[in-house]
């Protein structure tokens, strides 16, 4: 079970200690090698690149999360895109998913504005955390079940940084399932569905839709559909600590 990341004897690392804290993760996680094919993949794609994007450098290395150290409200996706955060090195920046978050987020109050296309755009997010359960790129956005097991750690670590996290925005399935991994509420485990809310560890798991192409060109997921969860989440991270 995640529990908040110890800085001394009297409790969580908040404000400079945080932040430096979260600053030697990151730089930790760009340099993980530990699965051989996500490694290839990300580095595949990174040197051949999308023809839109052949004059563009590719980061090509592992994505970190991206936001507000004292945020309420983490966001957990799947993993980078191949030609969004593979590309840009920030998460859900550069293509069609992170262009429906943003733009929630700022409706929301929670981002500077409601684009997110490079890492030098200005953008800051404010109470909130993006992050994913896998840091790179996978063949087909499928991880295996080693790989996210593998990254596991990274994302344990990086909430137990986050102080001040009261909810987790699961976008998809194997999202709420990586959440519920890093919590471990007692069995049977709640499955995923869109609204779903989970109590657990002081906080609560919502279940939101993907924000991927396919759920968003098909109208599986609204605008609607979205900013009332991010507005569930705004109320729960409102609501004081019982």
């Amino acid at each position: 079970m995640v529990g908040a990341a110890e800085g001394s004897d009297r409790g969580p690392l908040r404000g400079a200690g945080a932040i430096a804290a979260l600053a030697q993760l990151e730089a930790e996680i760009i340099d993980c090698r530990r699965c051989p094919r996500l490694v290839a993949w990300r580095e595949e794609v990174a040197r051949v690149k999308r023809a839109a994007f052949a004059d563009q450098h590719y980061w090509g290395r592992p994505v970190p999360g991206f936001g507000d150290p004292d945020a309420g409200i983490v966001v957990l996706g799947l993993a980078p895109a191949a030609h969004g955060g593979n590309r840009t090195g920030r998460v859900f920046t550069g293509d069609r998913s992170g262009d429906w978050l943003y733009a929630a987020l700022w409706r929301a109050g929670l981002a500077s504005q409601p684009e997110s296309t490079a890492v030098d755009d200005g953008l800051t997010l404010h109470g909130c955390w993006v992050t994913a359960a896998v840091r790179c790129a996978p063949p087909a956005n499928r991880p295996t079940p080693t790989e996210r097991d593998t990254c596991a750690g990274w994302l344990a670590q990086e909430l137990g940084l986050l102080a001040n996290r009261r909810v987790v925005i699961c976008l998809g399935a194997f999202a709420w399932d990586a959440a519920l991994r890093q919590f471990r509420p007692p069995r049977p485990w709640a499955r995923f569905a869109h609204g779903a809310e989970l109590a657990v560890d002081g906080l609560t798991l919502l279940g939101c839709y993907h924000v991927s192409q396919q759920n968003t060109f098909t109208g599986r997921l609204t605008e609607p559909m979205l900013d009332a969860v991010l507005a569930r989440a705004l109320e729960l991270a409102a609501t004081p600590a019982a």
